[in-house]
Formats: C-alpha cells, structure tokens, sequence
C-alpha cells in the first residue's frame, strides 16, 4: 500500500506516545517509516503491515487516514487472534467505519485538544481519540 499523500504520513506526537506507552508497552509499530517510528519493530509502506501477522506483539498504529477502514478491519481481526492493539484515529463520530469497526470492537479515549503531528507549526483541524482492540478471549 502506498501512502496516498502527504496528509497520511503525520508522525505521531511523541509526548503523547510516551504517555500511552507507560500503559501498553508497545512492541511493533505497524504503520511508520524509519524516521518517524516509535518502536523498534516496525513496518513501512513497502513492508505491508496490512499483509504481515502482528502476532506476538503489542501493537501501536497511526495509520494512513486515507485507508483507516483496511487498517481498523486488520485490528479487528488481529484482536480476535489474541493481539493487542492501539490506534489515533480522528474523532469522526459520524462515519461508518467508526460505527461498524470502533464502536463494537474497542475501548475509545477521547484525546483533550487538538494534536500537532510531527513538527508542523500548526495543531490539527480535528480531534483525535484513541481506539483500543483488546484480545478478545476465547469462548468454547
């Protein structure tokens, strides 16, 4: 998959990664390149991590927001294999990705204000929550 633009690539505040990290202790970063990664397991763009198992790790994602419904399905079914998983999203409430996939699938923290990705002078133009795919556990 190809990031679609430069809107896709918005590194991820580390202040708050720092943060959710204390919690979670992120092991792979699924969605990043070697300058903005956050872990030091990570896939790139060339690398896949939509094709690749995300098994074994505890998972951070700021995916490509153009193709946030591909990543949210991966989420989905990793969590149902047993993997962990965080993801800052936007906060649209309205779509139907986060109804069908969010919304019946993960704990969701709504982020306080406005976040500045990378070193952009300027602090988004929308709010951002976090979507938490918990294993889910197993019944039988």
């Amino acid at each position: 998959l190809a990031v679609a633009n430069d809107r896709d690539n918005r590194p991820t505040p580390q202040d708050l990664f720092e943060e959710i990290n204390k919690e979670f202790g992120f092991t792979l970063d699924v969605a990043a390149d070697a300058e903005n990664t956050k872990c030091p397991n990570f896939f790139t763009v060339e690398d896949d991590g939509l094709s690749k198992s995300w098994s074994g790790h505890r998972v951070w994602c700021n995916p490509p927001f153009s193709e946030i419904k591909l990543w949210l399905k991966k989420a989905v079914d990793e969590q149902s294999s047993g993997t962990l998983s965080v993801f800052l999203c936007p906060a649209n409430t309205d779509t139907n990705w986060f109804h069908d996939l969010i919304l019946p699938n993960a704990e969701i923290r709504f982020l306080r204000g406005r976040l500045r990705f990378g070193n952009t002078k300027y602090r988004a133009p929308f709010g951002c929550l976090l979507a938490i795919f918990n294993p889910k556990e197993a019944t039988g």
